[in-house]
């Protein structure tokens, strides 16, 4: 009788030990599956900077090249606005290294304005003066172009520069950047500089009915090869095919070197 009893509640035991186990893997269980719902959450705070929907921007190779594919609609734009197609043309030269910045190809942001109070749209998180800030995002660059124009013509800081002349890209350098526009001091001279070498003016004057002034033709006969160079940039710029310039300076491969001399002629 007594073996019958100790059986008994050897048994009792294994099964309270088998619940209480049971139980524990349920607990378990559902830990894990709290844990993966607190870990989806910060995914869908991401996603709300993510850059959908927007046109990829075809590859522009030369400055040259992003002038004429963007010099009417910043004269479009000066006609609306009275912003200097020049100024618009330089600082989107400037801004998205003639679009091919990072900034640009992600998000054809060309003029590297950024969120700021009452943005609504699509945005993107980029470095600039400080690592991760907030920089909209455009569908397509001329989108981009005309949200640069209302965003100067609709901030206070901005309106002493509609007192200018519409042909004073000097007056309209400097006062961008008494405005605040970018940080970097040397921000007026290095739009100026882009005007001036590359001719930006003439749109200004265009859009007014004013005489343009005629570009001198130089006669190159060779050039010295500087940082960024490529044959193809140097065919670009001179009117003469890859091959021919290879032809000319005797080249077996596509390989420059800088202060290397080409021969144009």
């Amino acid at each position: 009788m007594k073996l019958k009893y100790i059986l008994i509640c050897l048994l009792t035991i294994g099964l309270f030990a088998s619940c209480k186990s049971k139980k524990k893997a349920t607990y378990y269980s559902s830990k894990k599956r709290t844990e993966v719902v607190v870990e989806i959450e910060p995914a869908k705070e991401r996603e709300r900077v993510v850059v959908k929907n927007v046109v990829k921007p075809k590859v522009i190779n030369s400055t040259e090249e992003y002038i004429e594919k963007f010099k009417d609609i910043s004269m479009r734009e000066m006609r609306i606005y009275k912003i200097p197609a020049s100024i618009t043309l330089a600082q989107g030269i400037l801004e998205s290294s003639s679009g091919k910045s990072l900034l640009t190809l992600r998000s054809n942001n060309h003029f590297g304005i950024k969120c700021h109070k009452g943005w609504t749209g699509m945005k993107t998180l980029h470095d600039d003066d400080e690592k991760g800030e907030c920089f909209r995002v455009y569908k397509d660059p001329k989108t981009s172009f005309e949200d640069h124009s209302k965003f100067l013509t609709t901030r206070s800081r901005y309106n002493n520069l509609f007192e200018l002349d519409s042909d004073d890209y000097v007056g309209w350098a400097e006062g961008l950047s008494k405005a605040g526009y970018a940080t970097d001091r040397r921000y007026p001279a290095k739009l100026i500089a882009l005007i001036e070498k590359y001719n930006l003016y003439n749109y200004d004057l265009e859009v007014l009915g004013k005489p343009v002034k005629k570009k001198k033709k130089i006669k190159h006969h060779n050039h010295v090869v500087v940082k960024g160079d490529t044959l193809y940039s140097l065919s670009k710029k001179y009117g003469l095919s890859v091959a021919k310039l290879k032809q000319i300076n005797g080249l077996k491969s596509n390989n420059i070197g800088i202060g290397q001399t080409i021969m144009l002629k």
